[in-house]
């Protein structure tokens, strides 16, 4: 240990290099724009929006609830007038959506009431959500892998790109 109080790490060995300790959203996004809060989703919910049969609004509705959707055991429960405020929607817009999403088997509201018996905000289950995607990710993967593989042949020696953007068969 050093005189200052911190323990010296001779034997700790760098996963990255020292110029590269920077997190990757932070460049990309900018430091500050982090600092304020990001929200982890599957792109799968993204590249499957008309699959799930989502329209834009109700692709939006499901982002916010998924903003507030840290902890797998502790659903998210954000009030309507917040939803609606983010959204540029009114209340009652948001909670036709969010009836529509459940209609769909996608969100699953929880009533909460408080000690004394007054209403608190919903709780949103989103586990028909997780599970519909579950569900699609074996054909997503399927035409990824499809894709990928297609590119690997197009970039083996002989094959070269016709005309038309394809790949040719070799000559």
């Amino acid at each position: 240990m050093s005189g200052n109080g911190n323990a010296v790490a001779d034997n700790v060995v760098r996963l990255r290099p020292e110029k590269d300790t920077g997190r990757a959203s932070e460049k990309k996004w900018g430091k500050e724009v982090i600092a304020l809060g990001f929200c982890i989703v599957p792109s799968l919910l993204l590249r499957a929006q008309n699959r799930l049969g989502l329209n834009p609004t109700q692709l939006a509705v499901l982002m916010q609830l998924c903003d507030s959707w840290w902890e797998r055991d502790r659903k998210p429960y954000p009030g309507k007038a917040v939803l609606a405020e983010r959204l540029g929607l009114s209340p009652r817009q948001v909670q036709r959506h969010i009836a529509d999403l459940e209609t769909a088997g996608l969100v699953k509201r929880v009533e909460r009431r408080a000690i004394h018996g007054g209403k608190l905000t919903n709780i949103y289950d989103l586990g028909g959500l997780v599970a519909r995607l579950k569900k699609l990710e074996p054909d997503f993967r399927e035409v990824d892998e499809a894709a990928r593989t297609a590119r690997r042949a197009v970039s083996k020696r002989g094959y070269r790109r016709n005309r038309t953007g394809g790949a040719a068969k070799p000559s």
